[in-house]
Formats: C-alpha cells, structure tokens, sequence
C-alpha cells in the first residue's frame, strides 16, 4: 500500500471518528449558546436552570467541536502533501576537482 493510499484512509478515518462528533458538537454548542439568550427559555443543563450555565456550557461545546473538526483537516494536510524529493548525497569517494 502506497502512502497516498494510507493518507487517504488515515483522512477518512479522522473525519469519522473526529470530524463529525465535532460537528454535532459544534450544533449543540451553538443550540445552548443561543437557548441562553432567549427569555423565559426552559433551560435545564445538569439540574440548573441558570441561563449562565447554558452559555457557558455552549461556548465550551463550541471550543471543543472547533478543536475535533481541526484534527481531520491536519490530518489531511500532514498526510497528503507532497514532499520535495531527498537530494542525493554526494559520492565522497570521487576526488573533489580544484576551485578556481
């Protein structure tokens, strides 16, 4: 298996297991952050009914489906990029001509 190949599924697999937990991550965040804004809203998170709370709790959903929706995209870059071929080294074994 080629590594473009193993870049590919690598990708694949990081946007399945990270990229779309971050996205409902990122809805639900953005759902509790605006239900905190909305008066006389029912809120109820953990047992609390303070708007605080859900403001709070939705901007930290935010954070962390901004970090999980990262993870795939640097994966992909790190993974499919291409990389300069290596410059082969010198034959130290041939005498070295003169500078002129």
């Amino acid at each position: 298996m080629d590594k473009r190949t193993t870049g590919m599924i690598a990708t694949i697999a990081a946007t399945l297991v990270c990229g779309c937990p971050g996205f409902f991550a990122l809805c639900m965040g953005l759902i509790m952050a605006l239900a905190s804004q909305v008066p006389g809203a029912d809120i109820d998170i953990a047992g609390s009914s303070d708007p605080t709370t859900a403001l709070i709790t939705g901007i930290g959903t935010l954070c962390v489906g901004v970090v999980f929706i990262a993870i795939p995209i640097v994966v992909g870059v790190l993974m499919l990029r291409n990389k300069p071929a290596a410059e082969p080294m010198p034959n130290w074994d041939e005498p070295v001509p003169p500078a002129i």
